[in-house]
């Protein structure tokens, strides 16, 4: 049986893993192995069906006992992800080109991004929090010709993401900015907008966005609740006056599920 101490024992560790991994990283690719091996790891505990039952069974005093750990391990993992990415375009850089569990995942995600909302070669993509290894904007462009664009407040992100899309995709109409939202032009302009799951203020972008976009836009929110919220920001809820919730698409075995937001008529 998994029990509270199981959970405990097992979440301190990974806690301690992430730490000391991400305090290593040094523009090199010294210790990428080791930090792959931890979050790959630690998407199968998030994505496990048993730990997903017994974390459901937790009584609330047992998951308040545990939220100080939650939120530290959110913070550290989402810090990490943003390490391996470096990571992946560091070697791709070096011409090694492999697809770890994590980002196949995520990959798979993609595909069922925006549910019945499809993004075609008319529109006007923008995500939030590209990253050092876009494959969002990538895998958008290559396979509906969409225009897309990646924000990032993460200088050297920007820098490695644009290496990686000069590689791996000449001739998509994809541009990578270190800009904020209320700055760039192309945000009232964007038909489809995902957020991250790693941004952690991306609700309050949300509530931001209201006034910088569209009628017909339509939101993306990457996000992880029960015991996927150890691995991303949960959900929360919006100003209905501003955004309502359009679909949410729940994937038990993909490490978040998209919630889908349009404007209040």
């Amino acid at each position: 049986m998994i029990t509270l101490i199981h959970f405990e024992t097992r979440l301190t560790a990974f806690a301690t893993q992430f730490s000391d991994l991400a305090v290593r990283y040094d523009q090199t690719l010294e210790h990428s192995s080791e930090l792959e091996a931890v979050i790959n790891d630690y998407s199968r505990f998030v994505t496990d069906a048993d730990h997903r039952v017994a974390w459901d069974m937790l009584r609330p005093s047992e998951l308040e006992e545990l939220e100080p750990l939650i939120q530290k391990l959110r913070d550290q993992s989402a810090r990490c992800v943003a390490i391996m990415e470096k990571y992946r375009a560091l070697k791709l850089q070096d011409g090694e080109v492999q697809i770890a569990d994590y980002f196949r995942n995520i990959e798979e995600c993609i595909d069922k991004e925006f549910g019945s909302f499809q993004v075609t070669p008319d529109s006007k993509v923008l995500l939030v929090g590209s990253g050092s290894f876009p494959m969002t904007p990538l895998l958008i462009a290559r396979r509906t010709g969409a225009q897309v664009v990646g924000i990032d407040i993460d200088a050297e992100a920007i820098t490695l993401g644009r290496k990686v899309v000069g590689t791996l995709g000449a001739g998509l109409n994809i541009r990578l900015e270190q800009r904020l939202l209320e700055d760039l032009a192309y945000t009232r302009e964007a038909t489809h907008i995902i957020f991250s799951s790693t941004v952690a203020n991306k609700y309050d972008l949300l509530d931001q966005l209201y006034a910088l976009t569209n009628e017909q836009v339509v939101v993306a929110m990457r996000y992880g609740n029960q015991l996927k919220s150890l691995f991303n920001y949960p959900m929360r809820e919006t100003d209905n006056r501003k955004w309502r919730l359009a679909d949410n698409i729940l994937r038990p075995h993909d490490v978040f599920d998209i919630a889908l937001y349009q404007k209040s008529v």
